[in-house]
C-alpha cells in the first residue's frame, strides 16, 4: 500500500513539474526574425521540397535515354491442351483418315531479360534541356518567395512594434486624461468650474480608453500573426528586441536610392527569362517531332518444357535464346498536324517575346515607383516628427492655460486630439519607412 502511495505521490509531482515548465520562449532583430522564417516559415519550406522536387524530375527525364534492364517471367499450365488432327497414314494409318495428337508439353516456363537502350529521339534532347529550365525556374521562384517571406517577416515586424508603441502612447494619454478628470472634477465640486469641462475630458477619455482596448486586443492578434508568420505556433511568447524609432532610424539608407538597377538581377525578369526559354523549346520539341527515332534492344532468356512442374529442380532442362534488334520509327505525314503544332508554338514563342518587353518597361517603372515612394516615406517620417514635438507644444501649452483657467475645456480638447492624431500619424510614418526601404530592396533584389 505505501509503494502505490509512493508511486502515485511521484506521478503527480511529474505530472505538475511538466505542467509548469514554461513554453520556449524567442526574442528576435529584424534580421534574426528573418533568417529563422527562411527556416520555418511554411511557405519558405515548401519552396525548398518544389526545388528538391524539379531537381529529382531533371534526373527523372534524363535516366528515360539512359539504359534500361527490364526482367519477365512467364509460366503456363495448359490444364487442357489443345488437340490437332493430322493425316493417320504419317503413322502407317489409312489414308484419308486423320489421327488425333497434342503437340508440346502441359507445362512450361520462360525467363527474360531485356537492356533497352535510346540511341536517338530528339524529343528526349529537347526534355533534357526542358528539365534544366525547369531547374532554373523553380530556383528562380524560391528566391521569389524567399524575398517575399522577408518582406512579410519585415512588414509583421514592424506592425508588432506599432502595436507595441501604440498601447503605450494610449496608456500614457489615459493616466494623463485621469489625472485632469480628477482635478478638473475637485474644481467643480469646489465651485470654481463649470460642468461642461468635466463632461468634454470624459468623453475624450472615454474615447481613448477604447482605443486603448482595441489597441490591446491588436497587439495579441499581431503577435500571432507575426508567430505565423515566422512559423512559429500562434500562441508562442515572442518578444522582439529591437525599438520602432531605431529600427526606423536604420532603414534609412540614402545609398540605396543612388544603386543602378540591375534588371538582369531581378526575379521576375528572371521568371520571365525563364517563360521565354520555355517556349523556345516547346518550338524545338513541335519541330523535333519530324525527325526519327531510334531505339536498340538486346535480350537473353530461357524456357523449360514439362508435364510436370520441375522448373525449380537440377533434373529440368533449359533452353537458352537471345535477340539483338534495333527499331526506326519515321514520322511520314500527319495530315499537316505536326506543322500546325509547329505554327502555334511559334506564335507562343513571339508572345513571350512581347511579354518580356513589357516586363522590362513594368520592372523599370517599379524601380522609379519605389524610390519615390521610399523618399516620400522618409519626408513623412521626418514631417510628422517635427509636428509630433509641435503638438506636444501645444497641448502642453493649453493643459498650462486650462490649469490656470486661461482655457477652455473645449480649446484643451482640441489640442489633446490633434496630438493623439499627430502620434499615431508617427508611428504609421515610422512602419511606413520600413515597408518601403523593404520595397525597394525587394525590387533591387537584395
Amino acid at each position: 500500500m505505501r509503494k502505490i502511495l509512493f508511486i502515485s505521490i511521484t506521478l503527480v509531482g511529474w505530472l505538475t513539474m511538466a505542467q509548469e515548465q514554461p513554453k520556449e520562449a524567442y526574442s528576435f532583430t529584424l534580421e534574426e526574425a528573418v533568417a529563422f522564417a527562411m527556416e520555418n516559415n511554411y511557405t519558405a519550406i515548401n519552396a525548398t521540397r518544389d526545388l528538391t522536387d524539379a531537381q529529382k524530375q531533371k534526373w527523372e527525364t534524363i535516366a528515360a535515354g539512359l539504359p534500361q534492364i527490364n526482367g519477365n517471367i512467364n509460366y503456363q499450365n495448359q490444364l487442357k491442351q489443345p488437340v490437332q488432327v493430322i493425316p493417320a497414314e504419317i503413322f502407317g494409318g489409312e489414308p484419308g483418315t486423320f489421327t488425333e495428337v497434342v503437340f508440346g508439353t502441359k507445362q512450361s516456363a520462360t525467363a527474360t531479360a531485356t537492356l533497352t537502350q535510346l540511341i536517338f529521339d530528339g524529343s528526349y534532347i529537347v526534355g533534357v534541356q526542358a528539365a534544366k529550365t525547369f531547374v532554373d525556374y523553380t530556383q528562380n521562384t524560391k528566391e521569389k518567395s524567399d524575398l517575399e517571406v522577408r518582406k512579410s517577416v519585415v512588414e509583421a515586424y514592424g506592425n508588432l512594434l506599432l502595436a507595441k508603441e501604440s498601447v503605450l502612447i494610449l496608456e500614457k494619454n489615459k493616466t494623463t486624461l485621469e489625472k485632469n478628470l480628477y482635478e478638473t472634477e475637485k474644481i467643480y465640486e469646489n465651485g470654481l468650474g463649470d460642468e461642461e469641462s468635466v463632461d468634454q475630458l470624459k468623453i475624450t477619455l472615454a474615447s481613448i480608453d477604447n482605443q486603448l482596448k482595441n489597441a490591446i486586443r491588436l497587439q495579441d492578434i499581431t503577435l500571432q500573426m507575426f508567430n505565423l508568420i515566422v512559423g512559429l505556433p500562434i500562441e508562442t511568447q515572442t518578444t522582439l528586441s529591437e525599438s520602432l524609432d531605431g529600427l526606423t532610424q536604420s532603414q534609412i539608407d540614402f545609398n540605396l536610392l543612388e544603386t543602378p538597377f540591375a534588371i538582369e538581377n531581378n526575379v521576375d525578369f528572371k521568371l520571365m527569362n525563364n517563360l521565354n526559354e520555355q517556349r523556345s523549346l516547346e518550338l524545338k520539341l513541335a519541330k523535333s517531332k519530324a525527325l526519327p527515332s531510334i531505339n536498340g534492344f538486346v535480350n537473353y532468356g530461357a524456357s523449360s518444357f514439362s508435364n510436370e512442374f520441375n522448373f525449380l529442380s537440377n533434373e529440368a532442362d533449359w533452353f537458352d535464346s537471345s535477340i539483338l534488334g534495333i527499331e526506326m520509327n519515321i514520322p511520314i505525314f500527319s495530315s499537316f498536324k505536326r506543322s500546325a503544332s509547329t505554327q502555334r508554338a511559334k506564335i507562343a514563342l513571339e508572345k513571350a517575346k512581347t511579354q518580356m518587353t513589357e516586363t522590362r518597361q513594368q520592372l523599370r517603372l517599379q524601380w522609379e515607383k519605389a524610390k519615390s515612394d521610399y523618399i516620400l516615406a522618409i519626408e513623412e517620417f521626418n514631417t510628422a516628427k517635427d509636428n509630433l514635438s509641435l503638438a506636444e507644444r501645444i497641448e502642453n501649452k493649453n493643459q498650462i492655460k486650462y490649469s490656470e483657467g486661461l482655457a477652455t475645456s473645449f480649446e484643451l480638447r482640441q489640442a489633446q486630439t490633434q496630438l493623439y492624431d499627430t502620434q499615431q500619424q508617427y508611428l504609421q510614418s515610422m512602419v511606413n519607412v520600413i515597408n518601403q526601404k523593404t520595397e525597394l530592396a525587394t525590387v533591387l533584389n537584395q
